[in-house]
């Protein structure tokens, strides 16, 4: 069958058609936590999913597609996720190596030391905040910093999910704001919006969200019983010593893995390098380390090692300290650790990839268009398209891209310049991804994390607040820039163009 034949007998979807597989989803998703419980993300929100999409296929099938065009577009779905997937891995061997080597022990001796439990959740957004900023990687720095700090939070005896809101937070502060941002420079260019423009603009918006949270952080801080906290301190530091040889020189994985982050080198082989240097350290400075968690007397002691290493990069660490405690926390890591994430994403993404062929996601987006008369409701419909898509699509990439072509032309309609969409897209499309569990973003904090995204998802204020802001300025018209105002068109080598007649339709 051609093309012209196949496009022939395609039809349009209804809103019917777009809204059944979403009713089935949430339905699904909902019992599936009912009957699962915090267990639901461990195999029953994936077959929600994927339940999901075989309605979605149904109701494309229905309209005139072909399932070999279905599987297509599934596979493609899939694979726009494969780099994320990758790198999913290799935090997963960091993980396990850093534990080994020292490099997580060391930054929670350190911190331990450094941070004061009074203003603990306030820093670690700040540290989190000031690193992504500079690397434009909320991923390395949540699979880095992160993990340090969610042990820190352990052995200081804070809540670890107030914590893991503080590192989302701080992360997505950086990834929305730094000009090596992917999604920042996404975002601008697929609106036609110039990167800096961009990120002014989103100055307006940022500046009192992130405020906001960490003055929440602090006055959570506040109320930290501190003494009980250094009590349970002083005794995780000294069983941290007893473990492993901690010194300066155990911290250098994480200064190498941020040097070359800085020096824009890819995240996958930054992380990969990092996992393997955290092992090389581990031989070096924790050798007996090594030895004990090989547990392998008949092999040489060279092999032994090699055999320590392999199994931390696959299966991760495993602690022996005789405390609880200390032990859950730094028994963690190995790419086998990340294995049920990946199936999260994958499901998801198969759901979202069914939507978008089937032109489902499209016809809701119309149907929210369509009854946006003002600014402020043409902002808010960006704001929630970005959080379906998130929901919906899962992928972050997919919530920028989708409304950024679907709401261009209307913008322009309007006489409101690109800056504006392309800003909301990020207050919603970057800042909701982590708190969508099956989202590729929300499924990579809460793995690398070790804290669910429904428990740290209060906590993030910084990613609640945002759209509320965004919001608030859609209808107050605060910093909504239009066409004109300055003699400057809508898009980038547009200049004194002026904004289309109002459709009377």
């Amino acid at each position: 069958m051609n093309e012209t034949t196949r496009q022939a007998r395609v039809r349009e979807p209804s809103l019917v058609d777009a809204l059944i597989p979403i009713i089935v989803l949430i339905f699904l998703l909902s019992l599936s936590v009912y009957l699962f419980g915090s267990d639901s993300s461990a195999g029953a929100s994936q077959v929600a999913l994927v339940m999901g999409a075989m309605v979605a296929a149904v109701v494309a099938i229905k309209n005139g597609h072909g399932w070999p065009e279905i599987q297509v577009a599934v596979v493609q779905g899939i694979s726009t996720a494969m780099a994320a997937i990758l790198i999913l891995l290799a935090v997963g061997a960091l993980i396990g190596t850093w534990m080994m080597s020292g490099t997580v022990p060391a930054m929670i001796f350190y911190g331990v030391k450094i941070l004061d439990p009074a203003y603990f959740y306030a820093a670690a957004c700040l540290i989190c905040s000031i690193a992504s900023l500079s690397i434009g990687s909320s991923w390395t720095v949540a699979g880095t910093l992160g993990v340090g700090l969610i042990g820190i939070a352990a052995a200081l005896g804070v809540s670890a999910e107030i914590t893991a809101g503080a590192v989302v937070s701080g992360a997505y502060f950086g990834d929305k704001m730094s000009p090596l941002s992917d999604t920042t420079n996404l975002a601008a260019a697929v609106t036609g919006t110039s990167l800096f423009t961009h990120i002014s603009h989103m100055v307006w918006t940022t500046t009192p969200s992130y405020l906001i949270a960490v003055l929440i952080f602090l006055v959570l801080g506040l109320n930290i019983d501190a003494p009980s906290g250094q009590a349970v301190a002083f005794n995780s530091t000294a069983l941290l010593q007893q473990q492993f040889d901690l010194s300066l020189w155990t911290l250098l994985p994480l200064v190498v893995v941020f040097t070359m982050a800085m020096r824009r080198y890819p995240a996958l082989p930054t992380i990969l390098f990092g996992a393997l240097f955290g092992g090389v350290m581990a031989v070096i400075l924790q050798p007996s380390t090594v030895l004990a968690f090989a547990q392998d007397a008949k092999l040489p002691e060279s092999l032994a090692m090699l055999k320590g290493v392999w199994t931390a990069f696959a299966s991760g660490y495993v602690s022996t300290t005789g405390d609880e405690s200390i032990d859950s926390l730094l028994s963690r890591g190995g790419m086998g650790s990340m294995l049920n994430t990946i199936w999260l994403i994958i499901c998801a993404l198969s759901f979202g990839a069914v939507m978008e062929h089937a032109g489902l996601l499209a016809r809701l987006i119309q149907s929210v268009l369509s009854a946006a008369k003002s600014t402020g409701a043409l902002i808010g419909s960006v704001l929630l398209t970005c959080i379906g898509a998130n929901i919906i699509a899962g992928d972050q990439y997919m919530a920028i891209v989708l409304p950024g072509k679907m709401y261009r032309a209307e913008f322009r309609r309007r006489g409101l310049r690109a800056r504006n969409l392309s800003r909301a897209i990020e207050d919603a499309g970057t800042l909701t991804s982590p708190l969508v569990p099956w989202n590729t973003c929300g499924a990579f904090m809460a793995g690398t994390l070790g804290i669910a995204t429904f428990a740290y998802l209060p906590f993030a204020f910084f990613n609640l607040v945002n759209p509320l802001v965004s919001l608030m300025y859609g209808f107050t018209g605060i910093s909504i820039a239009h066409v004109g105002s300055e003699g400057e068109g809508l898009l980038d080598g547009e200049e004194n163009l002026p904004p289309q007649a109002p459709n009377e339709a």
